[in-house]
């Protein structure tokens, strides 16, 4: 039995999610999670709603709430949602507490020691309109590398460039639109990354099995023009940690906050620690999880997160990791490995949380459940480019593969057992030649599953997954016990007690991506025995003769023409 660490990436508290990020990070994550459960190893499933820095202050401002009202509220809204869509998070934490606050300041005091810290006086842009300084994210212009109208001052989303705000041409306040900025000096903390260069890129080197998304990103920005810059890790802002060093106040440091990006990576550890609170556990539960000297030195450590997240985890959040263990006394668990997703598109153009554009979380569930877009998630995540969302891809998907494979295959075996035999497994009959082959098929094909579901293949564990499902059919129509019944009852027996025995097996083989349809598949056979199939004839004979099942309802239902293009009229627009 292995333990694995899994976090994705921190979903930002200023709204619902869309499914762009809901693809991006949490739900291959719990795809990930549930299966190495299903095998039987020791999960710690970690992920947090990521609370600080100008955009919830301005999120509160819209909602005319105090910040920490606002982002409470909010974070059970996105909870609520997570449960909807069927997230196993072992603890769903919050950046804003209590243990982030401790940890993140014990961190910036351990990186002061290693004299990773420097304090610099720097200009930073104020916009006059807005009365504040505005924080890098907050300063929109033209990208000088690419030429994208939307950069950011921290980062360009369209080509991944490390920006200042002063790199931008034509910039403007993304929160007025002003072009009335100025640049005035003020003092910040900045972590001293660049000097750890040499040592991230080798670390990076060893790992050879990341994918090139992942290691390409992370090599851009150690080496693109001048290499790795320092980074600014404090804000000008009320709401966030308040900068410490270590217990210590920080001279000169007073009312400022450390940068969201700076405690986002560490609330992994210290949402962890909230897991051990939540469940009345002791300091050592998820040290356990996070200190190599204390016992997750066996610990594989795997993080999902979107492209636009990689250089903070591959970069930031390790020389963090490396530079707080200077001395050898802290050596915190870092990451093992990393799987980073494009973007998924909405129907010719972006998904946008901040321009409302798409389908979002709750109103995905509003018109259907959870298996529906988790499967057509997964089996379309934008692993090696980017994907699109259609709707007429989401309806033919549905339709073809839930309804006519998997749920067709359910409905049509139970039906004809209790109109031809009884709602109990019929006995009688021996397998034969067509049996065996089946049996070598689909020991073929999981074992591949297997394989691709270890290695973080998503598209392909799903189209794996539905290959498996398809086998079952493809039996079934060479098979015909319709038509055996009538001269054969016995041989008929055999092929649907077969048959029954593979709608549990495709239960187990199904959870990690459709849970609730597996659930019910299970249900609807009157067991409850989620075994992993190591012997796939064994497997196919755990439902023996006289065992009682019931007739499912309808296990998927097809999108009509008609509900498509409403759905598509509805999301046309953007979200208010």
């Amino acid at each position: 039995m292995a333990r694995i660490l899994i976090t994705s990436a921190l979903p930002y508290i200023n709204g619902i999610k869309h499914l762009g990020n809901l693809v991006g990070s949490q739900l291959p994550a719990d795809l990930y999670a549930r299966y190495m459960r299903a095998r039987g190893h020791e999960v710690m499933f970690i992920c947090a709603t990521d609370e600080h820095g100008t955009p919830a202050e301005l999120a509160a401002a819209k909602a005319e709430q105090p910040v920490d009202i606002y982002c409470a509220e909010m974070h059970e809204t996105q909870a609520a949602l997570a449960r909807g869509f069927k997230l196993s998070f072992d603890h769903f934490g919050r950046s804003s507490s209590a243990r982030n606050h401790a940890l993140t300041q014990h961190m910036a005091g351990r990186l002061n020691a290693a004299g990773l810290i420097s304090e610099v006086s720097e200009k930073q842009v104020y916009s006059n309109a807005d009365g504040r300084f505005l924080p890098d994210r907050y300063i929109e212009g033209t990208c000088p590398n690419c030429g994208y109208e939307r950069a950011r001052g921290d980062q360009c989303e369209n080509c991944t460039k490390q920006l200042s705000p002063t790199d931008l041409l034509e910039p403007h306040s993304a929160i007025s639109g002003s072009t009335d900025l100025e640049v005035r000096e003020t003092k910040h903390l900045f972590l001293r990354q660049s000097t750890l260069r040499d040592q991230l890129d080798a670390w990076i080197d060893t790992k050879t099995d990341w994918p090139i998304l992942t290691t390409s990103i992370a090599k851009k920005w150690l080496h693109d023009g001048d290499g790795l810059r320092d980074r600014g890790i404090t804000r000008d802002l009320d709401w966030g940690i308040a900068v410490k060093d270590g217990d210590n106040d920080w001279p000169g440091m007073e009312g400022k906050v450390f940068y969201v990006w700076f405690d986002a990576p560490i609330e992994y550890i210290a949402a962890t620690a909230e897991w051990a609170d939540a469940n009345g556990l002791n300091e050592a539960a998820w040290r356990r999880w996070w200190r190599e000297d204390e016992g997750a030195d066996d610990v594989r450590y795997v993080q999902f997160m979107g492209k636009d997240n990689v250089p903070f985890h591959t970069l930031s959040f390790p020389a963090t990791q490396m530079g707080a263990n200077f001395d050898g006394s802290e050596p915190w668990k870092m990451v093992d490995y990393i799987k980073s997703f494009n973007y998924l598109n909405y129907d010719g153009g972006q998904f946008s949380t901040s321009q409302g554009r798409g389908v979002f979380m709750d109103q995905a569930l509003s018109i259907l459940p959870s298996d529906y877009w988790r499967w057509w998630l997964l089996s379309h995540a934008p692993e090696s480019n980017d994907s699109e969302f259609t709707w007429e891809n989401f309806q033919a998907s549905v339709n073809k593969d839930l309804a006519d494979v998997l749920g067709n295959l359910v409905s049509r075996v139970t039906k004809f057992c209790r109109s031809k035999f009884s709602e109990a497994v019929p006995e009688g009959g021996e397998m034969g030649a067509p049996e065996a082959q089946l049996i070598a098929d689909l020991t073929t094909r999981i074992r591949s599953y297997e394989a691709l579901m270890e290695g973080m293949e998503v598209r392909k564990s799903a189209a794996e997954l539905r290959a498996i499902w398809a086998l079952g059919n493809e039996y079934l129509q060479e098979a015909a016990p319709w038509s055996v019944f009538k001269t054969d009852p016995a041989q008929a027996a055999m092929q649907i007690r077969l048959a029954l025995n593979l709608i549990r097996l495709y239960a187990v083989l199904s959870k990690p991506f459709v849970p609730d349809a597996a659930a019910a598949m299970m249900a609807a056979m009157g067991a409850d025995d989620w075994r992993w199939p190591e012997d796939i004839s064994d497997a196919l004979t755990t439902l023996p003769a006289g065992h009682e099942f019931t007739t499912p309802d309808v296990l998927f239902s097809k999108i009509t023409d008609e509900q498509r293009d409403d759905w598509a009229a509805r999301f046309s627009g953007v979200r208010a």
